[in-house]
């Protein structure tokens, strides 16, 4: 087994922390090799709480991927996401020295690198850019101007900040744990990658991650990332309004929510009933579906709302001719693609990660739960320029080793904390 060829995707959630084992093969698909997932116990809303508590599920669920792929896990892909991520847009330019040359890519890259050294609050720093779209002396709409001439190169740049330390306590976490990370990938960026096509990116589309504690938003148009969001609720605060609206405990709460939990109220008959184990030396509780949904159906129109407002808020709204694409634990309720579009206007989906995966995949792993992990996957492959090559089955564990990594991911780990500073 080529060592080269394997990725490892860790999904720090709050909810749960998942660890994907992949690799392309030679249909160019990604083939699982193995998987792993432990409850999240130290992570609140994307933020680490507990540095032990997470380091142990960490190990966790690397420990049991590391064992269904057969091999020793050294080195992760890491998403990072949560409330205090944020974004803004900005304008920066160049005069260049030699307006009879050609533009070169160094230019353009030194054009972004300038962006970074831009004063933020205290406690921020700049994570990613991403060009938009550039001006040539006053020309704009020019998607690459390389290899073009011109005296003034002027771009419209995508910037997400992040709390250092925040960033930092995710990597100490994984250090700890005994991994190095190759690399520190934004989550919204995984999910799209994993459920996105690239004509809906092209037409104009929101992604919405709804995660255990926090939904992510990242709006595409035109093909580029525009705005990113994040609406500080998820699918834990659902499970914490079941707990009180029907005075069950948590994992009860959860359970209900996901066996019989509906986003549309009037879906649901009064008359349909659920029974719940009553406390030590009491008697079974009996729940009515449709105040259930009654409940759930309240918090996630709130969470739809406040998704719409950063919709609306990004200019973008009549540019999503794809509408809105769901993903995340939280977008499996049912009828929630419907709730949306009553509440949003715009064509909903479900997004799924299947079409990127192998067909012997696990069924797990095909619905939108696991679509960051995947999407972590797949974007560490592509930033190591990792190609699938014929292998002959090994039985020995095999080790893999820290990946190098370049452009946008490595730039992250640099710029939030440089190694001596997570040990």
């Amino acid at each position: 087994m080529n060592n080269s060829d394997i990725i490892v995707g860790l999904d720090i959630g709050t909810s749960k922390i998942a660890a994907i084992v992949g690799r392309w093969n030679q249909y160019n698909k990604l083939e699982i090799l193995g998987y792993g997932k432990s409850e999240s116990s130290g992570v609140k809303r994307g933020v680490v709480i507990n540095i032990d508590k997470t380091v142990a599920s960490i190990q966790e669920a690397i420990k049991e991927a590391g064992a269904k792929a057969k091999v020793d896990i050294r080195a992760v892909y890491v998403g990072i996401a949560g409330q205090h991520i944020k974004s803004m847009q900005h304008r920066g330019n160049r005069i260049r020295q030699n307006s009879d040359t050609e533009i070169t890519q160094e230019e353009l890259d030194q054009l972004t690198a300038d962006m970074y050294k831009l004063a933020m609050n205290p406690g921020d720093e700049i994570v990613s850019v991403t060009p938009q779209e550039y001006t040539i002396d006053g020309e704009p709409g020019v998607t690459q101007p390389k290899g073009m001439m011109g005296s003034k190169i002027e771009a419209n740049f995508h910037i997400i900040t992040a709390q250092t330390t925040a960033a930092k306590n995710i990597l100490k976490c994984v250090a700890k744990a005994g991994l190095d990370v190759s690399g520190l990938i934004l989550e919204p960026h995984a999910s799209s990658r994993a459920v996105l096509s690239d004509d809906e990116k092209e037409v104009g589309v929101a992604l919405v991650d709804i995660g255990g504690g926090t939904s992510d938003i990242a709006i595409f148009y035109n093909g580029i990332i525009r705005h990113t969001a994040v609406v500080p609720f998820g699918g834990e605060i659902i499970t914490e309004d079941v707990k009180e609206g029907c005075t069950i405990l948590k994992k009860q709460a959860e359970d209900l929510k996901i066996k019989f939990g509906s986003a549309l109220a009037k879906e649901n008959r009064a008359d349909e009933l659920v029974s719940i184990p009553g406390l030590k030396g009491r008697a079974a509780k009996e729940i009515s579906l449709h105040n259930l949904a009654n409940i759930i159906q309240a918090r996630m129109e709130e969470i739809i709302e406040q998704v719409y407002f950063e919709i609306k808020n990004s200019g973008f709204e009549k540019k999503l001719g794809a509408g809105i694409v769901l993903t995340g634990g939280g977008s499996q309720l049912r009828h929630l693609p419907q709730l949306t579009e009553y509440t949003t206007g715009l064509d909903t989906r479900i997004g799924f990660p299947s079409e990127h995966l192998a067909q012997e995949t696990a069924p797990e792993l095909l619905g939108p739960a696991f679509a960051t992990g995947i999407g972590l996957v797949l974007m560490g492959l592509e930033s190591t320029n990792s190609h699938y090559t014929q292998m002959n089955e090994q039985s020995e564990t095999e080790k893999i080793k820290p990946q190098k990594s370049n452009g946008f991911i490595k730039s992250l780990i640099d710029i939030i904390a440089p190694k001596d500073e997570v040990k």
